[in-house]
């Protein structure tokens, strides 16, 4: 599709029905890209001022006040805007766009820093683009960073340069990244675009950061109204295209970095070195130890790391699933099932893939994992198991008691949010300095002993 501003394009209400016909679960949270977390660092790419605005304004705004730094790089100074003007020069163009998106800025993310590279505005090469975000990336560790810039494919040839670029340098360097079309909206059809919306996630907007969103793009003035009224300085951002950026989300192309614990895996063949570790043996002899029946019909491990406690799970189960987000850690954990048929590893994330169709489970374990997930999350998966455990079912949590880096919450935390959250009880505690083993079981909990008679 060639660029072109002309033409009453593709009218607000044929994305609105679009956006009402989508399935459910297609809405982007930032979080999942990172673990639970936050990004440390947003970087936001715009090919000329206004791109930020239009295309992420609301995400700016929203991570801004989170704490995440913000960063805001405008390639072009968006000279070239009005080619036939008579009353602005490109210079005095490029003048004006820069105080426009200094004063948007200012108003979605106050703390962002804002710089300008002054590409030629219609003419931006993949390759300088990609120097630009090189050089703002840097050495540093790219774990936790989010980068936004325009989609590779939106129509305009600054916008395809910068995604092309952006794609090729976070694909290179394992980074997460959000592409987001402006012109799409005015050119496509849901129709005609099918295959590409399919993979648009929506983030679903604050009311404040759509407030902010809608007043930064007003102090784009030289884009929104007629320059003057002699031609060549007629608006460029009518109002039916400005409508399609009043909505209450914005939408993005995804493409996830690997997640922390793929990165771990995929660099270290047992990151916790839980083969070799007494400590770690002698956890496991406890886990299995603590156990209130002998053996189970269908258990569900969440969280197995490279599988050294699920071999031995596996072998007091009928049958059992196990759950991680490394794709490595689950090729692993496969191998070393690999003489039990009726064990097996799968990728997820929970609580969005939760394995409802495989339960319910009389045994889900919960081991060294908790403290992966916020406080929602936690609440979420809490749900999800006690919804998936048999009547007599089993929830088994075992986790570090020392502190946490960069997560929200530590091992004690973890087990007394699900005991006020769960509503079931504890049939057995085990506390060390190092570490907490705990048994919950719907109420009322029978011991052992009493299972067996012996009361």
């Amino acid at each position: 599709m060639s660029f072109t501003h002309d033409g009453e394009g593709t009218p607000e209400a044929h994305w609105r029905l679009w956006e009402q016909e989508r399935r459910p679960g297609d809405d982007l949270q930032v979080e999942s890209l990172f673990d639970g977390r936050l990004p440390t660092r947003f970087l936001l790419l715009a090919a000329h001022p206004d791109d930020e605005t239009l295309g992420a304004g609301a995400l700016l705004a929203r991570l801004t006040r989170d704490g995440v730094r913000c960063d805001v790089v405008v390639l072009t100074d968006g000279e070239a805007s009005h080619p036939s003007s008579p009353t602005h020069s490109p210079g005095r163009l490029a003048e004006l766009r820069r105080r426009e998106v200094a004063d948007a800025v200012q108003l979605l993310a106050p703390a962002a820093r804002l710089s300008f590279e002054g590409l030629p505005d219609g003419r931006l090469r993949p390759e300088d683009v990609a120097a630009v975000l090189l050089r703002e990336l840097g050495d540093g560790d790219d774990t936790l960073t989010l980068v936004a810039a325009p989609w590779r494919r939106d129509g305009h040839a600054d916008h395809d340069a910068v995604g092309r670029a952006a794609a090729d340098v976070c694909g290179g360097r394992d980074i997460a990244l959000l592409e987001y079309p402006i012109w799409l909206w005015h050119w496509g059809t849901a129709e005609d675009q099918a295959a590409d919306l399919d993979a648009l996630s929506l983030h679903r907007l604050a009311a404040e950061d759509q407030e902010r969103k809608a007043a930064a793009l007003a102090t784009h003035v030289s884009q929104t109204v007629p320059l003057s009224d002699a031609a060549g300085d007629e608006v460029l951002l009518a109002p039916a295209v400005l409508e399609h950026f009043s909505r209450n989300f914005e939408s993005f192309f995804v493409t996830a970095g690997s997640s922390t614990f793929e990165r771990l895996h995929r660099d270290t063949a047992d990151p916790w070195e839980v083969a070799e570790r007494f400590y770690e043996q002698r956890k496991r002899a406890l886990t299995l130890a603590v156990l209130p029946r002998r053996r189970f019909r269908r258990t569900l491990e969440v969280g197995c790391s490279v599988g050294a406690l699920t071999r031995e799970l596996a072998a007091v189960s009928d049958s059992l699933l196990a759950l991680d987000t490394s794709e490595t850690a689950v090729r692993r954990t496969n191998e070393a099932l690999i003489t039990n048929p009726a064990a097996t590893a799968r990728l997820a994330t929970v609580p969005r893939d939760w394995p409802h169709e495989d339960g319910p489970f009389d045994l889900v374990v919960l081991s060294e994992t908790g403290y992966f997930l916020s406080s929602d999350q936690l609440d979420d998966v809490v749900r999800r198991i006690t919804g998936s455990l048999d009547e007599d079912g089993v929830l088994l949590l075992c986790h570090w008691r020392h502190p946490i880096e960069g997560w929200e919450l530590d091992g004690d935390a973890v087990h007394d949010r699900v005991r006020r959250t769960s509503g079931l009880v504890t049939l057995a505690l085990h506390t060390e300095e190092d570490f907490l083993l705990e048994v919950l079981v719907p109420a009322p909990a029978a011991s052992v002993a009493r299972r067996e008679g012996l009361l």
